[in-house]
């Protein structure tokens, strides 16, 4: 029962920024924490960033932390996720991801996520 659709993925420049927006159906996504998530070819997802359910606490990865900030507009029912200063790094497909839980700082505690946007950034 949960949709969620990601886009504003694209090419960029090292250094670049990019914003990803994250379109979620579920009825009650004002209850739950979202989070970002990617996978690099070849490789394992995982954990990019994830905001509480009312958008007082975030978390993120240590690679990112301080270059990439999640939003959320539970009006609106969209999550996003700025991100600044990409790296080559950076290059993978980026999945908006939902919780069951009020606060996520785990991978493993996100229960569904959506198709992908995919992020290349270019050195």
């Amino acid at each position: 029962q949960v949709q969620l659709v990601e886009s504003g993925g694209g090419s960029v420049e090292a250094g670049g920024s990019l914003t990803l927006s994250c379109a979620a159906s579920a009825v009650a996504f004002h209850n739950y924490a979202m989070g970002w998530l990617r996978q690099a070819p070849g490789e394992q997802r995982e954990f990019v960033a994830s905001i509480s359910w009312n958008g007082d606490w975030t978390y993120y990865s240590d690679s990112v932390e301080g270059r990439f900030t999640i939003s959320r507009d539970n009006n609106k029912n969209m999550v996003y996720l700025q991100m600044n200063s990409l790296k080559p790094e950076d290059t993978a497909v980026y999945y908006c991801a939902q919780s069951g839980l009020r606060a996520v700082s785990r991978i493993s505690e996100f229960g569904s996520w959506g198709q992908g946007t995919q992020v290349t950034v270019s050195s």
